[in-house]
């Protein structure tokens, strides 16, 4: 009896994993091969593989949309939105974590209030504002607004993982001489390393992926990131769905490349937060 539970057990985890695993890589890989067929084989619905490596949809869409310029903005956005984001924060999530001090809870509330407010319902404050400080149409109203809508993730990662290091091993780097500045740089940093990871690939998430403030913020080539390349392709060459597809392939073959490479590091800073934060 027992082993026919063991196997009912196993094979239920085996169909569940499979059909989580269809659900997750099933539209992805539709659209990968997509990219590589013809409109005919696009719009007969044939599913499989294409019956050949047709490449020129890759090379129609980066002529039909600059998407070089955009990896370049996107790149950009990216790269500095993660680094101030987890310059900013992590200070800030250490000493939210570690120090006890008057309106403590309340900071930590206001930092925490981006969750709670839709991204729609600041899109005239914030195009009101980027517009005044000069920023409108520039990547760097973009890294600003990105820098900001990743406050409340990246410090409940980093301040969720700082209450798992041990409060002594500070302790013993103030008694061998240590400041406050040497102690965190040289003994919090190197032990948050997976938290850094996580909160580095939610971030990154973030500012490849947006779509609603880069099409608001922004009008030319010159700072508009790849999400709206993928729009420009939708209302202009909706026509065309295999230059479509390869477009919606190579903007979100980044995604999937940071996500694989990092994952063991953002599991084992989400699960390292949650045991005791």
């Amino acid at each position: 009896m027992k082993i026919v539970k063991k196997v009912l057990s196993k094979l239920f985890i085996f169909l569940f994993l499979s059909a989580a695993l269809l659900v997750t890589l099933g539209p992805f890989l539709w659209v990968f091969f997509a990219s590589f067929q013809t409109n005919r084989e696009i719009l007969s619905f044939t599913l499989g593989f294409p019956s050949g490596l047709n490449i020129k949809n890759y090379a129609k869409a980066l002529q039909i949309a600059p998407i070089a310029q955009y990896y370049h903005n996107s790149i950009i956005v990216t790269f500095f939105g993660i680094i101030f984001n987890l310059l900013i924060m992590s200070m800030a999530a250490y000493v939210l974590s570690r120090f006890q001090f008057k309106m403590q809870g309340l900071i930590r509330t206001m930092f925490s209030m981006g969750l709670l407010i839709p991204g729609a319902a600041l899109l005239l404050p914030l195009y009101t504002s980027v517009s005044t400080v000069r920023l409108y149409d520039s990547v760097w109203g973009l890294i600003v607004v990105y820098v900001g809508f990743g406050i409340p993730t990246t410090l409940f990662i980093l301040s969720s993982y700082y209450r798992t290091i041990p409060r002594e091993m500070e302790e013993s780097a103030y008694l061998d001489g240590a400041g406050f500045v040497r102690t965190y740089l040289y003994v919090i940093l190197p032990l948050a390393k997976p938290a850094f990871a996580t909160a580095g690939v939610m971030q990154f998430l973030l500012c490849w992926n947006e779509f609603q403030f880069a099409l608001t913020l922004t009008t030319g080539h010159q700072s508009r990131t790849l999400p709206i390349a993928l729009y420009y392709f939708q209302s202009a060459f909706a026509s065309d769905y295999g230059a479509m597809f390869a477009a919606v392939v190579l903007v979100s073959l980044p995604s999937i490349i940071v996500y694989v490479i990092l994952q063991k590091q953002v599991v084992s800073g989400l699960v390292a937060g949650a045991v005791k934060g």
